[in-house]
C-alpha cells in the first residue's frame, strides 16, 4: 500500500469541500473494494476522505410509498430491516446475498453503486426498481446514474447522500453466485409497479448493469416464470471469461429471470 493522507470530516459539506480541493483523493465508505485495491497497489489515492463520521448518510426511513436508504447504510442493516422486509422484501433478500457476513457488516449501499462493479448486486436492485439516487448536488434516476463499467454520472466531488426506492407491487431477485467471490455470475432483478409497468435489470452479464428490453416486453404481457424462461437472450450481449462463456451467461439470464419472477409471485 502506498502512503496517503487520511481525513475524517464531520459533515457532508466538509467532505465535499475536501474532495473538491484534492485532485487525486477518494471517498471512503465501506472500503470493501478501495482498500483491497490499495493493498494490491492497484489504486494510489493521495488522500482518503472517510465518510464514516457523517451521521446524516446512514439510516432507513419511509417517505410516502418509497423507502429512502442512506448511502452509508450497511448491507446487513438493509437485510435485517423490518421496513425493507415489509415494503420491498426483494431488496432485503438482495442485501442478504451480498458477499459474506463480514462484507455485509461493513459494505455500504452508496459505496457499492458508486463503484458500479459489473457483477455487483445493488446496481441491479437500484436499476430494477427504478430508484432515484440523491447526491450532494442533484437527483439522478437509476437510468441516468449507471453509465458503464465502473462508471457513473457522479461528478468530481459529488457524493451520494441516499437512494429512494419506490415500493413496487411485487419484485424478486435471483442470483447465480461465483462460489469464491460471491459476486453475481448472473443476477436478475424483476419488478412490477402498481400500474403494471415491468423493469428487469441484469448484473454480471455485460460491461455493467443493464435493463433487458426483451424480458420487460415479455413480462409486461404475461408476468409468469414461463414467460421469462421463454426469452432467449443473445450471447452477443454477454461477456465471456474464465468463469463462464458468453453463451452460458446468456442462458443463465433467462434462468435467473424465471426464478426472480417466481420469487416475486411468492
Amino acid at each position: 500500500m502506498y502512503a496517503f493522507q487520511y481525513h475524517r470530516p464531520g459533515n457532508l459539506g466538509e467532505a465535499a469541500t475536501l474532495l473538491g480541493k484534492i485532485g487525486d483523493g477518494k471517498a471512503l465508505a465501506g472500503g470493501q473494494t478501495l482498500i483491497a485495491a490499495m493493498k494490491l497497489r492497484l489504486a494510489q489515492p493521495s488522500d482518503l476522505v472517510d465518510l464514516g463520521g457523517i451521521a446524516e448518510l446512514s439510516g432507513i426511513r419511509a417517505d410516502g410509498d418509497a423507502l429512502v436508504i442512506g448511502a452509508l447504510t450497511r448491507h446487513a442493516d438493509v437485510a435485517a430491516s423490518a421496513d425493507v422486509k415489509k415494503r420491498i422484501p426483494a431488496l432485503a433478500h438482495l442485501a442478504g446475498c451480498i458477499g459474506d457476513r463480514q462484507v455485509r457488516a461493513v459494505g455500504t449501499l452508496g459505496g457499492s453503486i458508486a463503484n458500479n462493479d459489473p457483477a455487483a448486486d445493488y446496481p441491479a436492485g437500484v436499476l430494477g426498481l427504478g430508484a432515484t439516487v440523491v447526491t450532494s448536488q442533484r437527483s439522478l434516476t437509476a437510468d441516468e446514474f449507471f453509465t458503464g463499467m465502473y462508471e457513473t454520472a457522479l461528478k468530481p466531488g459529488e457524493l451520494i447522500k441516499s437512494v429512494s426506492f419506490p415500493a413496487p407491487k411485487r419484485a424478486g431477485y435471483a442470483k447465480f453466485a461465483n462460489p469464491a467471490s460471491r459476486f453475481a455470475l448472473i443476477g436478475v432483478f424483476v419488478s412490477q409497479a402498481a400500474n403494471g409497468a415491468v423493469r428487469v435489470a441484469v448484473t454480471g452479464a455485460g460491461n455493467g448493469v443493464f435493463r433487458s428490453a426483451e424480458l420487460e416486453k415479455a413480462l409486461a404481457a404475461n408476468f409468469t416464470p414461463d414467460a421469462a424462461g421463454a426469452v432467449k437472450v443473445q450471447a452477443s450481449n454477454c461477456n465471456g471469461d474464465i468463469h463462464a462463456s458468453a453463451e452460458y451467461r446468456a442462458h443463465l439470464v433467462s434462468v435467473m429471470a424465471k426464478r426472480a419472477v417466481a420469487a416475486a409471485l411468492g
